[in-house]
């Protein structure tokens, strides 16, 4: 860690921090962290209820739209020059004519598909007035997705970055701990890293005709050289499985296991993928959901954490709710969170859940048309995906790479052209290793990443993609890369 890293300073600043005895169902280890500062209250809004005795605040005017504001909307012409500006004086007919504005976006990436089912639980739930976090659904919900991927033990989560900051502390992970981290993710896989003040150390994707995931390679590289060299061992490993597709636990779990490394599977987009028999989710230490908008189910905003261990589901439950010791007042002994999914979004995932397999096989469907309309296509490569003899992928993401070399255009034109349409894509994940927020970590290699980047495309892939939507997709696509 950095000695200019406000988090150092920060966590060096706390009373009593230091290595202290690990509580039941803790994995090795853990450093607690300051909170942030809370948030200053604002104004009353017009019309609601004040404190007996305070004044409400009256409504501020809404400030005249001025030039350096990009957001601002255009003030109306004067009624004595339809022509006239804001500030009566005549346009510029030498200026350059303001560019064409997108028009909306009809065909999203990957949209919820929710239906009656969903709705059906959230009343119920809504009618039982269990609307807090904690209830019924939670509890159920817990149950299924535990039952559905083969767990010990499922932890309900306000999100998939909540699940991974609770699976980092209960891993053992404090301030100046160095964790290997996948570089091809999004952002919310490294960040809990920091929020516990440790050091990640990023590991590059490979370039491999089965996935896209962390180079192995480099990872055992890295390990051995820390042993020879007598350097503090590595607390933890978090593992992507990327778009869906599980990376190679076959190597990964002995070799952690064989240099007391704890490893974490970032499963927050592959609920429903199997490899070499096991659900996603279930391989390493501890295992993470998300069920934010966009993922295969979602609760609107939610996350799991799965484990084989009830002294850590239940260690987890504790620091997941404010750390609140059993007392009739509310006592608290150590640092906790407000990390618990409420009841309502439980039963909306109860929902989801049960339609899950449909899901998958939506998405699957997805990606086989793009396949066969696009895969002929000059420069088009399409993201590997496991064979049937390793199990299967939930093709969360149906992802691409374009050569420019071979087509003539590059990834960001096909973008461009999709979104002028009203058609989302979007880039593959931008490397953490690549990210400002993360300009002086370490990374194992880079490249091969940093290359996906450059020309990886993400196609719409939802489960609620109509046919007539695919065929939309794939005719503009084709005709751009055919000339």
């Amino acid at each position: 860690m950095h000695e200019n890293d406000p988090t150092a300073i920060l966590v060096r600043c706390v009373p009593g921090v230091g290595r202290t005895a690990q509580p039941a169902g803790m994995l090795p280890g853990y450093r607690p962290h300051p909170p942030a500062p809370p948030a200053r209250p604002g104004p009353a809004r017009p019309g609601t209820t004040t404190p007996e005795g305070a004044q409400p605040v009256p409504e501020e005017p809404e400030a005249p739209a001025t030039p350096e504001d990009p957001e601002a909307p255009e003030a109306p012409a004067t009624p004595k020059d339809p022509k006239a500006s804001a500030t009566g004086a005549m346009p510029d007919a030498s200026a350059p004519p303001a560019p064409p504005q997108d028009p909306p976006i009809r065909i999203l990436l990957s949209p919820p598909d929710v239906g009656p089912a969903e709705r059906e639980l959230l009343l119920d739930a809504f009618d039982s007035n269990w609307i807090a976090p904690l209830g019924p659904h939670v509890d159920a919900f817990e149950r299924e997705v535990a039952d559905r991927v083969g767990a010990g033990h499922a932890v309900a989560l306000a999100s998939g970055t909540a699940a991974l900051h609770l699976a980092l502390r209960l891993a053992g992970v404090r301030a100046g701990d160095r964790v290997l981290c996948a570089s091809m993710t999004f952002v919310a896989t490294a960040n809990p890293i920091l929020y516990l003040g440790a050091e990640p150390v990023f590991v590059d994707a490979r370039a491999s005709d089965t996935d896209w995931n962390l180079d192995v390679d480099l990872v055992e590289a890295e390990l051995d050289r820390a042993a020879r060299a007598g350097e503090p061992p590595y607390t933890a490993l978090v593992a992507v499985d990327l778009y869906g597709v599980c990376a190679d636990y076959d190597r990964l779990e002995p070799l952690c296991r064989a240099h007391g490394v704890r490893l974490i599977e970032d499963a927050a987009e592959a609920l429903g993928s199997v490899h070499g028999g096991r659900h996603a989710g279930t391989f390493g230490d501890l295992g993470v959901f998300s069920f934010n908008g966009n993922k295969i189910i979602t609760t609107s905003g939610g996350g799991m954490l799965v484990t084989e261990d009830a002294e850590v589901a239940a260690r987890a439950r504790f620091l997941a709710t404010q750390a609140r010791d059993p007392a009739p007042h509310y006592e608290h002994s150590e640092l906790g969170y407000n990390h618990r999914l409420s009841n309502l979004l439980a039963a909306l995932g109860r929902g989801q859940l049960a339609h899950l397999e449909d899901k998958i096989a939506r998405r699957r469907h997805n990606r086989d048309t793009y396949r066969q309309r696009l895969g002929d296509l000059p420069g088009v490569r399409f993201a590997p995906e496991p064979s049937a003899d390793d199990g299967r992928d939930n093709a969360w993401l149906t992802c691409l790479t374009i050569d420019p070399d071979v087509a003539r255009t590059d990834r960001e034109q096909v973008r461009l052209h999709l979104r002028a349409r009203g058609i989302e894509a979007r880039p593959v994940w931008k490397p953490m290793h690549l990210q400002p927020l993360f300009a002086e970590a370490r990374v194992l290699g880079g490249a091969v990443s940093a290359q996906l980047f450059d020309h990886g495309l993400c196609l719409p892939s939802g489960s609620s993609l109509t046919d007539e939507e695919l065929d939309e997709i794939c005719t503009e696509v084709e005709g751009l890369l055919r000339g």
